[in-house]
Protein backbone atom coordinates (compact mmCIF):
# COMPACT_ATOMS: atom_id res chain seq x y z
CA UNK A 1 0.00 0.00 0.00
CA UNK A 2 1.36 3.41 -1.06
CA UNK A 3 0.04 6.88 -0.26
CA UNK A 4 -1.08 8.86 -3.30
CA UNK A 5 -2.89 12.07 -4.11
CA UNK A 6 -6.47 11.90 -5.29
CA UNK A 7 -8.98 14.51 -6.46
CA UNK A 8 -12.41 14.55 -4.86
CA UNK A 9 -15.61 16.31 -5.88
CA UNK A 10 -16.18 19.65 -4.16
CA UNK A 11 -19.19 20.04 -1.88
CA UNK A 12 -19.90 23.31 -0.10
CA UNK A 13 -22.96 24.98 1.43
CA UNK A 14 -24.68 27.77 -0.49
CA UNK A 15 -26.73 30.23 1.53
CA UNK A 16 -29.72 31.29 -0.57
CA UNK A 17 -31.56 34.41 0.53
CA UNK A 18 -34.67 36.11 -0.83
CA UNK A 19 -34.81 39.89 -0.55
CA UNK A 20 -32.19 39.83 2.18
CA UNK A 21 -33.88 37.15 4.30
CA UNK A 22 -32.35 33.68 4.62
CA UNK A 23 -34.34 31.08 2.71
CA UNK A 24 -32.28 27.93 2.24
CA UNK A 25 -28.93 26.26 2.67
CA UNK A 26 -28.12 24.05 -0.31
CA UNK A 27 -25.22 21.62 -0.40
CA UNK A 28 -23.76 21.80 -3.89
CA UNK A 29 -20.67 21.77 -6.07
CA UNK A 30 -19.59 25.42 -6.52
CA UNK A 31 -20.08 26.88 -9.98
CA UNK A 32 -23.09 28.24 -11.85
CA UNK A 33 -24.55 29.36 -8.52
CA UNK A 34 -26.79 31.96 -10.14
CA UNK A 35 -28.33 29.27 -12.34
CA UNK A 36 -28.75 26.98 -9.33
CA UNK A 37 -30.51 29.65 -7.28
CA UNK A 38 -32.87 30.69 -10.06
CA UNK A 39 -33.60 27.10 -11.07
CA UNK A 40 -34.50 26.19 -7.50
CA UNK A 41 -36.74 29.24 -7.12
CA UNK A 42 -38.43 28.39 -10.43
CA UNK A 43 -39.08 24.78 -9.37
CA UNK A 44 -40.69 25.99 -6.15
CA UNK A 45 -42.81 28.58 -7.98
CA UNK A 46 -41.20 31.44 -6.06
CA UNK A 47 -40.56 33.00 -9.46
CA UNK A 48 -42.54 32.38 -12.64
CA UNK A 49 -40.97 34.96 -14.98
CA UNK A 50 -37.46 36.23 -15.52
CA UNK A 51 -38.52 39.88 -15.20
CA UNK A 52 -39.50 39.24 -11.57
CA UNK A 53 -35.78 39.17 -10.73
CA UNK A 54 -34.70 42.76 -10.00
CA UNK A 55 -31.11 42.08 -8.94
CA UNK A 56 -28.90 39.38 -7.46
CA UNK A 57 -26.22 39.82 -4.82
CA UNK A 58 -23.38 37.31 -4.88
CA UNK A 59 -19.67 37.17 -4.17
CA UNK A 60 -17.17 38.29 -6.79
CA UNK A 61 -15.31 35.04 -6.01
CA UNK A 62 -18.03 33.17 -7.87
CA UNK A 63 -16.72 34.72 -11.06
CA UNK A 64 -20.15 34.95 -12.66
CA UNK A 65 -21.57 37.59 -14.96
CA UNK A 66 -24.88 37.67 -16.77
CA UNK A 67 -26.22 40.01 -19.42
CA UNK A 68 -29.66 41.29 -18.55
CA UNK A 69 -29.41 40.58 -14.82
CA UNK A 70 -28.11 43.18 -12.37
CA UNK A 71 -25.38 41.47 -10.34
CA UNK A 72 -23.91 43.19 -7.28
CA UNK A 73 -20.68 41.45 -6.24
CA UNK A 74 -19.44 44.04 -3.77
CA UNK A 75 -21.49 43.50 -0.62
CA UNK A 76 -21.82 39.78 0.02
CA UNK A 77 -19.52 36.98 1.22
CA UNK A 78 -18.61 33.84 -0.69
CA UNK A 79 -21.06 30.92 -0.91
CA UNK A 80 -24.07 33.23 -0.75
CA UNK A 81 -26.69 34.29 -3.28
CA UNK A 82 -29.36 36.86 -2.43
CA UNK A 83 -32.12 37.17 -5.04
CA UNK A 84 -34.22 40.34 -4.96
CA UNK A 85 -37.64 40.15 -6.60
CA UNK A 86 -40.03 42.76 -7.88
CA UNK A 87 -42.72 43.40 -5.24
CA UNK A 88 -41.11 40.83 -2.96
CA UNK A 89 -42.35 37.79 -4.89
CA UNK A 90 -43.92 34.80 -3.15
CA UNK A 91 -42.01 33.46 -0.17
CA UNK A 92 -42.49 29.69 0.25
CA UNK A 93 -44.01 28.42 3.48
CA UNK A 94 -41.92 25.28 3.91
CA UNK A 95 -38.26 24.90 4.80
CA UNK A 96 -35.72 24.78 1.97
CA UNK A 97 -32.92 22.98 3.81
CA UNK A 98 -31.52 20.58 1.23
CA UNK A 99 -28.56 18.21 1.06
CA UNK A 100 -26.80 17.20 -2.12
CA UNK A 101 -28.73 13.91 -1.92
CA UNK A 102 -32.21 15.35 -1.48
CA UNK A 103 -33.93 18.13 -3.34
CA UNK A 104 -37.13 18.19 -1.29
CA UNK A 105 -35.93 17.56 2.27
CA UNK A 106 -37.99 20.49 3.53
CA UNK A 107 -41.27 18.85 2.52
CA UNK A 108 -43.42 17.80 5.46
CA UNK A 109 -46.48 16.38 3.67
CA UNK A 110 -47.33 14.89 0.30
CA UNK A 111 -49.20 18.11 -0.48
CA UNK A 112 -45.90 19.98 -0.18
CA UNK A 113 -44.60 17.88 -3.06
CA UNK A 114 -47.56 18.45 -5.40
CA UNK A 115 -47.21 22.04 -6.46
CA UNK A 116 -49.70 23.58 -8.86
CA UNK A 117 -48.12 22.59 -12.17
CA UNK A 118 -49.87 22.20 -15.52
CA UNK A 119 -50.21 18.82 -17.18
CA UNK A 120 -47.63 18.58 -19.96
CA UNK A 121 -49.15 18.80 -23.45
CA UNK A 122 -48.53 16.32 -26.29
CA UNK A 123 -46.50 17.29 -29.32
CA UNK A 124 -42.91 16.22 -28.73
CA UNK A 125 -41.85 13.13 -30.68
CA UNK A 126 -38.51 11.36 -30.25
CA UNK A 127 -37.31 8.36 -32.21
CA UNK A 128 -36.56 5.30 -30.11
CA UNK A 129 -33.19 5.02 -31.84
CA UNK A 130 -32.22 8.49 -30.59
CA UNK A 131 -32.52 7.74 -26.88
CA UNK A 132 -29.64 5.27 -26.29
CA UNK A 133 -27.10 7.80 -27.60
CA UNK A 134 -28.05 10.36 -24.95
CA UNK A 135 -26.24 8.42 -22.22
CA UNK A 136 -22.96 8.47 -24.14
CA UNK A 137 -23.28 12.19 -24.93
CA UNK A 138 -24.01 12.92 -21.28
CA UNK A 139 -20.98 10.94 -20.14
CA UNK A 140 -18.70 12.52 -22.77
CA UNK A 141 -19.50 15.97 -21.40
CA UNK A 142 -18.61 15.19 -17.78
CA UNK A 143 -15.20 16.81 -17.57
CA UNK A 144 -15.11 17.03 -13.76
CA UNK A 145 -16.42 13.47 -13.35
CA UNK A 146 -13.39 12.26 -15.32
CA UNK A 147 -11.05 13.57 -12.61
CA UNK A 148 -13.14 12.87 -9.49
CA UNK A 149 -15.68 10.14 -10.30
CA UNK A 150 -18.04 11.90 -7.88
CA UNK A 151 -20.40 14.13 -9.85
CA UNK A 152 -23.80 13.68 -11.44
CA UNK A 153 -24.78 15.30 -14.71
CA UNK A 154 -27.92 16.70 -16.32
CA UNK A 155 -28.17 17.43 -20.01
CA UNK A 156 -30.71 19.24 -22.16
CA UNK A 157 -31.23 17.79 -25.64
CA UNK A 158 -33.22 18.47 -28.78
CA UNK A 159 -35.66 15.84 -30.02
CA UNK A 160 -32.94 14.77 -32.50
CA UNK A 161 -30.45 14.09 -29.72
CA UNK A 162 -28.34 17.24 -30.05
CA UNK A 163 -26.98 18.34 -26.68
CA UNK A 164 -27.68 21.99 -25.84
CA UNK A 165 -26.63 22.29 -22.19
CA UNK A 166 -24.78 20.16 -19.66
CA UNK A 167 -24.21 20.81 -15.98
CA UNK A 168 -22.45 18.75 -13.30
CA UNK A 169 -23.00 18.74 -9.55
CA UNK A 170 -22.59 16.43 -6.60
CA UNK A 171 -26.41 16.39 -6.44
CA UNK A 172 -28.29 15.45 -9.60
CA UNK A 173 -31.22 17.67 -8.62
CA UNK A 174 -28.77 20.58 -8.35
CA UNK A 175 -27.51 19.83 -11.85
CA UNK A 176 -31.11 19.97 -13.07
CA UNK A 177 -31.68 23.28 -11.26
CA UNK A 178 -28.62 24.69 -13.04
CA UNK A 179 -30.04 23.60 -16.40
CA UNK A 180 -33.43 25.18 -15.64
CA UNK A 181 -31.82 28.36 -14.29
CA UNK A 182 -29.85 28.67 -17.52
CA UNK A 183 -33.03 28.21 -19.54
CA UNK A 184 -34.71 30.95 -17.51
CA UNK A 185 -31.81 33.32 -18.14
CA UNK A 186 -31.85 32.46 -21.86
CA UNK A 187 -35.61 32.91 -22.13
CA UNK A 188 -36.22 29.32 -23.29
CA UNK A 189 -38.73 28.22 -20.65
CA UNK A 190 -40.94 26.25 -20.93
CA UNK A 191 -38.90 23.56 -22.69
CA UNK A 192 -41.78 21.99 -24.59
CA UNK A 193 -39.52 20.68 -27.41
CA UNK A 194 -36.68 19.47 -25.21
CA UNK A 195 -35.53 16.25 -23.55
CA UNK A 196 -33.85 16.20 -20.13
CA UNK A 197 -31.35 13.42 -19.38
CA UNK A 198 -29.77 12.67 -16.01
CA UNK A 199 -27.07 10.34 -14.79
CA UNK A 200 -28.06 7.81 -12.15
CA UNK A 201 -31.60 7.27 -10.96
CA UNK A 202 -34.72 9.39 -11.44
CA UNK A 203 -36.21 10.36 -8.10
CA UNK A 204 -39.34 12.41 -7.49
CA UNK A 205 -37.44 15.69 -7.18
CA UNK A 206 -35.97 15.40 -10.69
CA UNK A 207 -39.40 14.62 -12.19
CA UNK A 208 -40.89 17.59 -10.34
CA UNK A 209 -38.23 19.93 -11.71
CA UNK A 210 -38.76 18.67 -15.27
CA UNK A 211 -42.51 19.24 -14.96
CA UNK A 212 -41.93 22.71 -13.53
CA UNK A 213 -39.73 23.56 -16.51
CA UNK A 214 -42.33 22.29 -18.98
CA UNK A 215 -39.93 19.60 -20.28
CA UNK A 216 -42.10 16.69 -21.47
CA UNK A 217 -39.49 13.90 -21.47
CA UNK A 218 -37.05 12.81 -18.76
CA UNK A 219 -34.48 10.12 -19.50
CA UNK A 220 -32.45 8.52 -16.69
CA UNK A 221 -29.49 6.20 -16.88
CA UNK A 222 -30.69 4.45 -13.71
CA UNK A 223 -33.96 3.41 -12.12
CA UNK A 224 -36.96 5.60 -11.30
CA UNK A 225 -38.64 5.57 -7.90
CA UNK A 226 -42.30 4.71 -7.38
CA UNK A 227 -43.14 8.35 -6.54
CA UNK A 228 -41.29 9.51 -9.66
CA UNK A 229 -43.43 7.20 -11.80
CA UNK A 230 -46.65 8.27 -10.08
CA UNK A 231 -45.80 11.95 -10.56
CA UNK A 232 -44.85 11.42 -14.21
CA UNK A 233 -48.21 9.72 -14.82
CA UNK A 234 -50.04 12.55 -13.06
CA UNK A 235 -48.46 15.25 -15.23
CA UNK A 236 -48.17 13.30 -18.51
CA UNK A 237 -44.37 13.32 -18.45
CA UNK A 238 -42.61 10.66 -20.54
CA UNK A 239 -40.30 8.95 -18.06
CA UNK A 240 -37.55 6.67 -19.42
CA UNK A 241 -35.27 4.66 -17.15
CA UNK A 242 -32.47 2.09 -17.29
CA UNK A 243 -31.11 3.73 -20.44
CA UNK A 244 -28.58 1.40 -22.09
CA UNK A 245 -26.98 1.30 -25.51
CA UNK A 246 -29.44 -1.32 -26.71
CA UNK A 247 -32.56 -0.91 -24.56
CA UNK A 248 -34.54 1.23 -22.11
CA UNK A 249 -37.80 1.14 -20.14
CA UNK A 250 -40.68 3.60 -20.60
CA UNK A 251 -42.78 4.11 -17.46
CA UNK A 252 -45.27 6.77 -18.56
CA UNK A 253 -46.64 8.63 -21.60
CA UNK A 254 -45.02 6.29 -24.18
CA UNK A 255 -46.72 8.03 -27.15
CA UNK A 256 -43.87 10.55 -27.38
CA UNK A 257 -41.45 7.77 -28.38
CA UNK A 258 -41.84 6.42 -31.92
Amino acid sequence: MRPADDRVAAEEPLQLSLDGRALSVVMRTPGNDLELALGLLWAERVITRRDQVVKVLMSAEAGESEAGVELDTSVIESNQVDVHLRDGGRRPERSFMASSACGVCGATTVDDLALDFSVLPPGLKVRATTLPGLADKLREGQAVFDTTGGLHAAGLFTSDGEILLLREDIGRHNAVDKIVGRMLLDGTLPGARRVLAVSGRAGYEVVQKAVAAGIPMLVAVGAPSSLAVATALRFNLTLVGFLKRDRFNIYSAPDRVN
